[in-house]
């Protein structure tokens, strides 16, 4: 199992959050959003080079900023 950044995962793959680089205020907002520490997501795409992180929550698609997704560190197989 590898850790790395939301921002490197590459798009269709999937990957579960395990650990978010942030404080409580970043914690609560992805929190109430859906994700959380644990949480199964995919990446559906990356817009740009500093562009939205589009990624599947669940039944939901969301997209975070850049700065955001970096701070979201996912364990891949």
């Amino acid at each position: 199992m590898r850790k790395i950044s939301l921002v490197s995962l590459e798009p269709n793959r999937k990957g579960r959050v395990v650990e978010i680089l942030g404080g409580a205020s970043l914690n609560n907002k992805l929190m109430s959003m859906g994700l959380y520490i644990g949480k199964e997501i995919t990446k559906l795409s990356h817009i740009g080079l500093r562009g939205p992180v589009v990624i599947k929550v669940g039944r939901s698609i969301l997209a975070l900023g850049h700065g955001m997704a970096s701070k979201i560190m996912v364990e891949i197989e």
